[in-house]
């Protein structure tokens, strides 16, 4: 996984947000928003990302189900798991996967809880849904673009450039050599030179980078290149 990751907790029960913020240590590689309302929810999965999403199957107002389906209707495509009671209907619980991606039955330890989101948001990762915060921008590489979240400015990529920028963002913030990205972006082609590598780097900073003269986000390495993101 990249950086830190965003996780939204919709329930009007603040006990699995108090969760995460009682035991720092376990939780350091995410933040956490809490929300008790699913109208609320909708209203900041609209201006936000999430890497995930966590809905308890009681919700005030709505129906969980309800729910998921809303947030999968603007875009949500990132996992999304409802919180059961380990007594809830079977009818229920097999409703709930039809917008959900799982479901976790409560009671469970926090450890437990944070095994699957790491599983589940490494999974979406590797999807072709998959969505990357870069600097100021969010990447889309299903649909070749990088989308600024201040003025929601669209800027196109060639399938090269998405190609590479795939690659990085899943390498988790290491560096990956340039033989290696020559290797997968191309494959194996005698006539690719190192050159080429450079020059769509050299083009992927003007798209990324707020001073391309001054790399803070793709950076070179002694052996290659990394994303700080």
């Amino acid at each position: 996984m990249i950086g830190c990751k965003n996780i939204l907790v919709v329930d009007n029960d603040t006990t699995l947000v108090d969760m995460f913020s009682e035991q720092p240590a376990l939780c350091e590689e995410f933040n956490v928003t809490g929300l008790e309302s699913p109208e609320e929810a909708l209203e900041c999965a609209k201006k936000a990302y999430f890497d995930i999403i966590i809905i308890n199957v009681d919700l005030p107002n709505m129906d969980s189900l309800e729910a998921c389906k809303l947030l999968r209707d603007i875009g949500v495509r990132s996992p999304i798991v409802v919180l059961i009671c380990a007594d809830t209907d079977f009818d229920v619980v097999s409703r709930q996967t039809i917008y959900a991606t799982e479901y976790v039955s409560k009671p469970f330890k926090l450890s437990v809880l944070i095994g699957r989101i790491r599983v589940l948001i490494g999974r979406y990762e590797r999807s072709e849904d998959a969505h990357f915060t870069i600097g100021v921008s969010m990447f889309q590489p299903a649909n070749k673009l990088l989308i600024n979240e201040s003025d929601n400015k669209k800027v196109r990529l060639t399938d090269k450039e998405t190609a590479i920028l795939k690659y990085l963002c899943r390498a988790g913030g290491k560096a990956v050599g340039r033989e290696v990205l020559l290797n997968e972006v191309w494959g194996y082609n005698s006539n690719i030179t190192t050159h080429t590598l450079e020059t769509h780097i050299y083009r992927l900073r003007q798209k990324i980078e707020l001073d391309p003269t001054k790399s803070k986000i793709l950076v070179t390495e002694p052996r290659g290149y990394k994303l700080i993101m």
